[in-house]
């Protein structure tokens, strides 16, 4: 199996489009979603020195139907909230690749990381080249090998954060304690720490040292 890191520029029109170009130095991570028919309910997330503004702006889109605020603070606010705007769930349903969550947009950009075949990925590919859909690859790494399994990002992260003490019960440092050690703000570090954990955890799982055990 293949893993790939894909930035593909969100189409215009769509909420994330406007808002995220908008405020530039916003950070929005899509955390969970799902599609129900002509909308789409999802979980999101905004980190921002001043996250007001940019809730305002996805609050008052016009295609945001329903809005929930359940929590702001520290520069992050989290909501619920339905939209019109189904474009990523089209878009899966094209690909016949999952997304895996979180997908993190900033600027017109989306960022997220898919995992299937060879052959799966290169049909992705020339699907986004044959619509015309600006992208970058940004990674792509065999999931047989532990070794290339993660981003230098990631594996530093996640060294720092095991020496720091942030897996254990109770954790011995904060989040953002953990992004000042790297010089990274605390948006960042979350993300990079998900998909770290999101790619051993599926490594582990699906390796070939799982199916070796499974088979005897």
């Amino acid at each position: 199996m293949i893993r790939a890191q894909l930035l593909i520029r969100l189409p215009e029109g769509l909420w994330l489009t406007d808002v995220s170009q908008t405020f530039p130095d916003a950070t929005f991570s899509l955390l969970a979603g799902y599609s129900a028919g002509e909308t789409a309910i999802e979980l999101g997330e905004i980190h921002a020195d001043e996250p007001d503004a940019p809730v305002d702006a996805l609050r008052t889109h016009p295609s945001i139907t329903q809005f929930e605020l359940l929590e702001s603070a520290d520069g992050r606010a989290l909501s619920k909230y339905e939209t019109t705007d189904t474009d990523l769930y089209e878009f899966v349903e094209l690909s016949s690749l999952p997304v895996e969550f979180p997908v993190v947009a900033r600027n017109g950009w989306f960022e997220f990381d898919l995992t299937g075949t060879r052959a799966e990925l290169e049909q992705l590919r020339t699907t986004l080249e044959e619509a015309a859909v600006a992208f970058e690859l940004q990674s792509v790494v065999s999931t047989t090998d532990s070794g290339t399994l993660l981003t230098d990002r990631q594996r530093e992260l996640l060294e720092a954060a095991v020496r720091k003490g942030y897996f254990e019960v109770p954790r011995e440092c904060t989040l953002a304690e953990l992004a000042e050690t790297l010089g990274i703000d605390k948006a960042t570090a979350s993300t990079t720490l998900r998909r770290g954990e999101a790619a051993l955890v599926k490594w582990f799982l699906t390796g070939p040292e799982r199916k070796g055990i499974r088979g005897r």
